[in-house]
């Protein structure tokens, strides 16, 4: 792997060196094997010593086939005490032998709240790697991309210490307030209309009403739009819709809004800020008109795609994009996590159903977890172990598997939770769909609520209904994203003692605050600081809609004797069955709580 990412030559061509990295990316995903091993030695050799790997056997031993045999397959509630002992400030060689620089907080939750991930301070370069190999692989679809700029909302979160006073902060957090961002060399990928100020700065609205700006003053040299998720993206759409008029008095006049108060911020949006009362006028003409549908386009002329993640959960926000960017392509460009960055699109024009990502060998070493098809019979549904890992060269066209990788970092055969199917591969480099996150639920934004979880939260919720003689007879839940920000649904159905009872709202709106005031902090943190979902809704349905609903699984073919209601719904007939039968609907009142810097980990 290079030492650092390669960049643009002096005389400022890049085709010399998105040949070098193309170059460099053929040779890796011919030779997979090879590398993957030499990846493996290189991870086991400079770690032999740790406490972790000795604990299982690992003494001296940093073969292939002995790594195999002996290293379990673990989750992260198998590392929880490791990790623990780390965050409350032990120093010895626990998980890896280089020190643990910070923690990255995962958005996947254990226990209702964020993971810590260990990480060490080389990552940053290998994940510079990956950013570096974006822009040779778009410019041989999207050329030119180079003579302009890109409009991307991008944000910190955040960041707290640990006991032991290691920063605990999410993956991008840490690479944007990282040398490798700030003082990053000239890259068409990474040359922003958003100055790195505003990028920096902490406070969600100055950041987002900088970032607007400045790609409004800069509206004909943007060539590609985007955020890293969908949601995100939309949400700044979203915002414009709200403040354009302000956005445009400040154009009009060259002048910052007084709400902007951030010195850093204001100093950096006034180098670019300057009086230009025709664009003012022609952003007011457009965001004036009664659809919104292609404004993208209309107020960014040159766009030439949206850039943002729109598969998995995200896939639900494609129609709202559409609507937005009058079906400019939704490039997907790279696959990663706060575990470790994985791979890249290598055909980053195709349609978001056949996004795959193939997976960069010299990133982490990974193994994969078959994945019981149906047609495979109830006995692969035991649990798998060690022996049932096969390497990256050995996954099979149209399979689906559990990944789980080994880091430079101190994990170890470590299940990520992300379960992708082969769609092909890049010479012996498998390609994956992504196909979702286990065990999942409910999700909107960075959000990720399991069915425990939010059962766990129902229950608490509905003992407001005792006092009124009345229970939960049957729930289920949807992610709604047809409102901006999206938010979650619950189905509720319920038994009264007496059809005379009455139940005041206040109390369904209480079942809503107590339901989101149970959720984890990555969800309260979307509501309260983000603002990336909206309140939580309850829609009391009539009695039996839940035996509708289950007479409707049956007549598509379900069991009746396996039948059990599902807790999460996606599929619109349900949805529009469920909407037929509601005869009352609440909302939060509130935002739940949610303070800033508080510990937001998993820990003892």
């Amino acid at each position: 792997m290079p030492e650092a990412p390669l960049t643009l030559s002096d005389d400022g061509s890049f085709d010399e060196n998105n040949k070098k990295l193309l170059e460099f990316f053929e040779d890796i995903t011919t030779n997979v094997d090879e590398v993957q091993k030499k990846v493996l030695n290189e991870i086991l050799s400079r770690n032999v010593g740790v406490e972790y790997l000795q604990r299982h056997g690992l003494k001296g031993n940093t073969d292939y086939d002995t790594f195999k045999n002996i290293m379990p397959v673990v989750t992260y509630e198998d590392l929880k005490p490791d990790i623990d002992r780390i965050a409350d400030g032990d120093r010895s060689s626990i998980l890896c032998s280089q020190p643990i620089s910070e923690f990255l907080t995962s958005s996947g939750t254990s226990g209702g709240e964020r993971k810590l991930m260990p990480t060490v301070e080389e990552e940053l370069g290998r994940r510079s790697l990956l950013y570096s190999l974006l822009m040779p692989v778009i410019d041989q679809f999207v050329p030119d991309l180079q003579k302009g700029k890109g409009m991307y909302f991008l944000f910190i979160k955040s960041e707290a210490k640990t006991p032991g006073g290691l920063l605990a902060r999410p993956v991008l957090t840490s690479y944007y307030k990282s040398s490798y961002f700030k003082k990053r060399p000239y890259d068409p990928y990474t040359n922003y209309t958003s100055p790195n100020e505003t990028i920096l700065c902490l406070d969600s609205y100055q950041s987002m009403y900088s970032q607007m700006l400045c790609g409004l003053c800069q509206n004909t040299q943007v060539l590609r739009v985007g955020a890293v998720f969908a949601s995100g993206f939309i949400r700044a759409i979203r915002f414009l819709e709200k403040h354009w008029q302000i956005l445009c008095e400040d154009i009009r006049t060259g002048t910052l809004n007084s709400q902007i108060t951030d010195p850093l911020v204001r100093e950096a949006v006034l180098k670019i800020l300057k009086p230009n009362p025709k664009l003012a006028e022609f952003i007011e003409i457009e965001c004036s008109k009664e659809s919104w549908k292609g404004i993208i386009p209309r107020l960014w002329p040159n766009t030439k795609y949206v850039d943002v993640i729109v598969t998995g959960t995200m896939s639900q926000y494609i129609p709202t994009l559409n609507y937005y960017g009058n079906d400019l392509p939704l490039v997907c460009t790279m696959y990663a996590s706060s575990e470790c960055y994985f791979g890249i699109n290598l055909n980053p024009l195709c349609k978001p159903s056949e996004v795959a990502y193939t997976l960069i060998p010299t990133m982490g070493f990974f193994e994969f977890l078959p994945v019981a098809r149906e047609d495979e019979g109830p006995e692969k549904s035991k649990p798998y172990e060690k022996n049932d890992l096969v390497d990256l060269v050995d996954v099979k066209l149209g399979h689906e598997y559990e990944l789980v990788v080994t880091t430079y970092a101190g994990l170890y055969r470590y299940c990520v939770g992300d379960l992708l199917k082969v769609a092909g591969f890049k010479n012996k480099a498998p390609q994956f769909h992504f196909v979702c996150r286990k065990n999942v639920a409910l999700s909107i934004d960075s959000d990720k609520t399991d069915e425990v979880e939010l059962h766990d939260a129902v229950v608490k919720a509905s003992t407001h209904l005792l006092p009124f003689e009345a229970s939960l007879t049957e729930y289920t839940s949807y992610a709604d994203t047809s409102t901006i920000p999206g938010h979650y649904v619950l189905y509720w159905e319920i038994n009264k003692r007496s059809d005379e009872t009455l139940i005041p709202s206040l109390v369904f709106e209480d079942c809503c605050l107590t339901i989101e005031e149970s959720l984890n902090s990555v969800y309260r943190q979307c509501r309260v600081s983000d603002k990336s979902i909206g309140p939580l809704e309850i829609k009391v349905v009539e009695n039996g809609t839940f035996d509708k609903l289950m007479d409707y699984a049956i007549s598509n073919g379900a069991s009746i004797n396996q039948y059990k209601a599902p807790r999460c719904v996606k599929y619109a007939p349900i949805i529009e069955l469920l909407n037929s039968r509601v005869v009352s609907t609440y909302f939060s009142p509130k935002c739940p709580k949610w303070v800033p810097g508080q510990k937001q980990w998993c820990s003892s």
